[in-house]
């Protein structure tokens, strides 16, 4: 019998024909030849971080994640190859082992490398792109069980390939851009929103990493600054870090979360019970574990990408949507920055971008904030995180993306008989 398949939030699922998990290169070419041979469609999964239903299917379902290992690492080229399936924690933390680090990062590290790739993550900082442009190779396996390797060999098939939601085949090795391990250290802190808004430019350009939390119901933002230095990592107790990452973060926010969700006319009062209680801490340590943060409460989510010249505008007009959606909103509006890429479906093609996202709890009604938001967007060029909740088809977004039809030709190509396609990439890409 078929088992059915949830993501990470559970507010995806689907039921497989049958899921399969591959554990090498030559099970993951056999799995996705004898799939397409029986003309089932193919969709490959990691941990289910992403908020849509990308990886959802009625045809057969891969599950990476046995495909984790380390393949080389060429520390003289900065270079790594692993495969796909592996994750992004276990990753750094070998990699560092080598004196090499990725130079940025998202905010959470559970995901696969394939999965974080594909979806176009991004993490935080005005002069570093897009995490898919670390990634020097892909190995796809093609629907007749072809492996074909996508390199700066073919530039166009690689800028296609980096950020392709599955479309192009399934990605069996990723090698990936490394630079000499460094540390972080970073300061949060709150300030007052309205002081946010008016020095964003100089906040967003003063440090190596900058993001802000701007809390709904309130005027208060939670500032994250920064700055990669040669300084030994100097990791905090575990004892505090959990009381922290785990505790504060999870537990109390969760708990917090729930009274929202029970007692919605309570979120407002709630929203500035925490917003008062945001205090300044600094973290000095490794930079993948500075990137990364405890992800424990369930939530929904949209992330929106526009020029960065629209941010404060953006966010003004997406706080004010908060305060007056219906149910409330307690979860912090995240704001971030990166540096424009060449990647053909990357949200930051070719302008220099601000990302905003908007989170609702499980169980909440979470539509109309979201429909709200992205009336916001669409008008100032909003493109989509790929990964997460938004309401676009192929026939808005084309005209956002310059290489919408080269990236079409480069499908078309690769997997002629659309094997892998499933609902998500047939209302997006068409």
């Amino acid at each position: 019998m078929a088992a059915e398949w949830t993501n990470w939030a559970g507010d995806q699922r689907c039921l497989p024909a049958r899921i399969e998990t591959p554990s090498g290169r030559a099970e993951l070419i056999e799995a996705v030849a004898r799939a397409t041979a029986e003309g089932l469609t193919v969709r490959a999964v990691g941990h289910g971080h992403s908020f849509t239903d990308v990886a959802c299917t009625g045809g057969v379902l891969l599950d990476m994640r046995r495909l984790s290992r380390v393949l080389d690492v060429d520390r003289e080229a900065g270079l790594v190859k692993v495969e796909s399936g592996i994750g992004l924690r276990p990753l750094n933390e070998t990699i560092w082992g080598h004196g090499l680090a990725l130079e940025n990062l998202g905010d959470i590290d559970k995901q696969t490398i394939s999965g974080a790739v594909s979806t176009g993550t991004h993490g935080t900082g005005s002069r570093f792109r897009n995490f898919s442009s670390q990634v020097e190779a892909l190995e796809l396996v093609l629907a007749d069980g072809t492996l074909h390797e996508v390199s700066a060999a073919d530039p166009d098939q690689l800028r296609a390939a980096r950020i392709a939601m599955g479309s192009l085949g399934v990605i069996a090795t990723v090698t990936l851009r490394t630079i000499p391990s460094f540390s972080i250290r970073r300061l949060d802190s709150p300030l007052p929103l309205d002081e946010t808004l008016s020095r964003l430019d100089d906040l967003a350009d003063g440090s190596d990493h900058f993001e802000f939390y701007a809390f709904p119901h309130t005027r208060t933002a939670l500032l994250r600054q920064s700055e990669r230095t040669d300084e030994e990592p100097r990791p905090r107790n575990p004892v505090t870090r959990f009381a922290n990452d785990v505790v504060a973060e999870n537990w109390v926010m969760g708990g917090i979360a729930r009274l929202g969700r029970s007692f919605p006319r309570r979120i407002p009062a709630l929203a500035r019970f925490v917003s008062e209680r945001v205090g300044r801490t600094t973290t000095l340590d490794r930079s993948y574990r500075v990137y990364a943060s405890q992800r424990r409460i369930r939530f929904t989510e949209m992330e929106y990408a526009i020029p960065r010249r629209h941010a404060r505008e953006a966010v003004s007009a997406v706080l004010d949507a908060a305060e007056h959606a219906d149910p409330g909103v307690g979860f912090p509006i995240e704001v971030r920055f990166v540096a424009g890429d060449d990647s053909m479906l990357s949200p930051a093609y070719e302008r220099d971008t601000t990302y905003v996202a908007v989170h609702q709890y499980r169980g909440m009604a979470w539509e109309s904030y979201f429909r709200a938001v992205e009336e916001i967007m669409d008008p100032l060029g909003g493109r989509p995180h790929w990964g997460k909740r938004h309401f676009q088809t192929a026939e808005t977004l084309a005209e956002r993306y310059p290489e919408w039809e080269d990236f079409k030709r480069t499908r078309e190509l690769l997997d002629p008989e659309a094997s892998f396609r499933n609902e998500y990439l047939d209302r997006v890409l068409g």
